[in-house]
């Protein structure tokens, strides 16, 4: 990564008349990095992205690609490839067809046939849009995203209605995608996908970004928990928890306490029936937004 970010967002703004979508909305991606915009339905998220993408206008604020407007097609749009929820493609014309069409709009340069390798469509080069499923139409949303090796490419669910072999194999073309150096940007709802790959993770709600970092510094703001239950007539255990029918212990120092509760479970000759021990996670991070 360098210190020039790929995008710079500064006090964004955007209301549809009486309605404000995003409000005073402030983050970097540096390049090389995969960002993760979430947030919950009506978050902003989308209309963020929309402006990002130059195809919308801010009310106010600031947006730069690359140093640049994104509303400077010229400038932006060839380093730039975009993966949105829906396309549109013309249902008449084949899969080659759309992507040679998409690339010669961009201003990119690519090998068709080597963009519908990536994303699994060989077989399917001379299939009509109109006769191909959705998961089909859905990785080549994503061929036409990643045609020329963009230096940005933004991936608006990208997995949605893919099975796991092509979810898989979509991830294994992003990361090709990141060895090169490209900067993704990634929207989903699938958390567990943007826990296990992003950089840094933006969290939006309600028009506002309520909070940015790594996935632990994001989870370390909240406690882990340690759930179980006891046998009739067990000890009390080490550790306090609430308990209802099961202990629930909320922690922040997962590994101490654990250890604890299991020697403890040891020299009592204690069976610790339904153990459970996880760190926060997304959802939980999420949960806790809303509940705010």
């Amino acid at each position: 990564m360098t210190a020039s970010p790929v995008i710079e967002v500064e006090r964004l703004h955007l209301a549809y008349g009486d309605f404000t979508a995003v409000r005073d909305l402030s983050f970097q991606v540096q390049r090389g990095e995969l960002y993760a915009l979430l947030g919950t339905n009506g978050a902003g998220k989308t209309s963020t992205l929309e402006v990002i993408e130059g195809h919308r206008p801010a009310t106010s604020g600031t947006v730069r690609l690359f140093g640049e407007s994104p509303q400077d097609r010229s400038a932006v749009r060839p380093r730039m490839g975009v993966m949105l929820q829906e396309s549109g493609f013309s249902a008449d014309l084949t899969a080659r067809e759309s992507v040679a069409l998409i690339g010669a709009l961009s201003g990119r340069q690519d090998d068709v046939d080597r963009v519908l390798g990536i994303a699994g469509l060989t077989r399917k080069a001379d299939t009509r849009v109109g006769q191909m499923s959705g998961g089909e139409k859905r990785r080549l949303d994503f061929a036409t995203a990643v045609y020329g090796g963009p230096a940005l490419v933004i991936l608006d669910e990208p997995t949605t209605g893919l099975d796991i072999q092509s979810r898989d194999a979509l991830w294994a073309a992003v990361d090709r995608l990141r060895d090169g150096g490209s900067t993704i940007v990634l929207t989903t709802h699938y958390l567990e996908e943007a826990q296990q790959r992003a950089d840094r993770i933006g969290l939006m709600h309600e028009g506002m970004l309520q909070r940015e970092g790594t996935v632990s510094e994001l989870t370390q703001a909240l406690p882990s928990v340690i759930t179980f239950t006891l046998p009739p007539g067990a000890p009390e255990p080490p550790i306090v928890g609430a308990r209802n029918g099961a202990f629930h212990v909320e922690t922040f120092s997962l590994q101490e306490d654990l250890h604890r509760l299991l020697g403890w479970a040891h020299d009592a000759g204690v069976e610790l029936v339904d153990l459970t021990a996880a760190p926060t996670r997304l959802d939980d991070v999420f949960r806790a937004i809303e509940a705010a």
